[in-house]
């Protein structure tokens, strides 16, 4: 072996100054670039895993509000349709109220027409009576050709037309 160290020109010493140098560069490399460049890789990777976990929340959050705007929608749509069939009742109710209140309304014209005719009609059967008095008067003056008294007449047309 001491034939291999002197082929090669092996010097302790140097070994020796080249071993603890080099501990001294790997203390220093440990201590001021692997440790922290482990320690920004360690936080990258957790930005990157907060990030994937956030982007799965938003997709189930997402899914949960599409699924309570179909609910909403849904129950949108029934309140419509509630909201419509009480219209139609109403107008249907509305309907019927119109119909009835105007055929009363014409029954009432019909009737206060029917009494107007009828005291126009007893008016102008009242008023022919009194020109058929008139008329008989004036023909039974000349008939007679004395005129009696008008009171008397009166009293005597009277008896004659009722």
């Amino acid at each position: 072996m001491q034939e291999l160290i002197n082929t090669f020109h092996i010097d302790w010493k140097l070994i020796i100054a080249q071993l603890v140098n080099f501990a001294i560069v790997l203390f220093v490399l440990k201590k001021f670039a692997y440790g922290p460049v482990l320690k920004m890789m360690e936080e990258r990777s957790e930005k990157i895993e907060k990030g994937i976990s956030d982007a799965e929340n938003a997709g189930k959050k997402l899914a949960e509000i599409t699924e309570k705007e179909k609910e909403v929608l849904v129950e949108a749509r029934k309140q419509a349709q509630e909201i419509i069939a009480k219209a139609e009742v109403t107008a249907a109710k509305s309907k019927e109220e119109i119909i009835v209140e105007a055929k009363a309304q014409s029954e009432k014209i019909l009737a206060d027409s029917a009494k107007k005719i009828e005291q126009e009609k007893i008016q102008m059967i009242q008023e022919v009576k009194g020109q058929i008095a008139e008329l008989v008067i004036a023909a039974t003056g000349k008939v007679i050709d004395e005129k009696m008294d008008g009171e008397k007449d009166k009293g005597i047309i009277e008896k004659a037309i009722n």
